[in-house]
């Protein structure tokens, strides 16, 4: 499974936003200079990411965009649902027909997978990519000798 690159330049955006918290506004031009991404593309992202109220634009003199809410209540999960849409790793969780539904023995077990996905990426937020990147941790390390 793989983000697309617009829900991931999504994130890199949101990221670079969240670093001008309490230091004012910022503009999308800003935001695509910094991030080193297409300001067409920034555009489009500050578009979806106000719709979705992860961003809010103040018009006038001193205006620009800023984070809709504190950088702590704003998820991974959140970005990627403004730029993607719900969650879902199979078509088949939203009602869409599938080839193969007759006798389909997984159709019950993709909404408990989505939402794993889902709490997963709803468990990061931006104020921690902001800070130090953690160790990850991995599999061995958590069993016993």
């Amino acid at each position: 499974m793989r983000l697309s690159n617009l829900a991931d330049y999504a994130v890199i955006t949101m990221c670079q936003a969240a670093l001008h918290c309490g230091n004012g506004r910022v503009s999308a031009t800003e935001l695509a200079t910094e991030t080193g991404l297409p300001v067409p593309t920034v555009q489009k992202l500050v578009s979806k990411l106000t719709a979705a109220g992860l961003l809010r634009s103040v018009r006038g003199a001193h205006g620009g965009l800023q984070l809709g809410r504190p950088a702590a209540a704003i998820t991974v999960a959140d970005i990627v649902e403004a730029i993607e849409g719900r969650i879902a790793l199979t078509a088949c969780v939203d009602h869409t027909a599938c080839d193969y539904e007759t006798g389909c023995n997984m159709k019950p077990h993709w909404p408990i997978i989505n939402e794993a996905l889902r709490s997963a990426l709803a468990g990061i937020t931006l104020a921690q990519l902001r800070g130090p990147v953690a160790a990850p941790t991995t599999i061995s390390e958590d069993l016993p000798a």
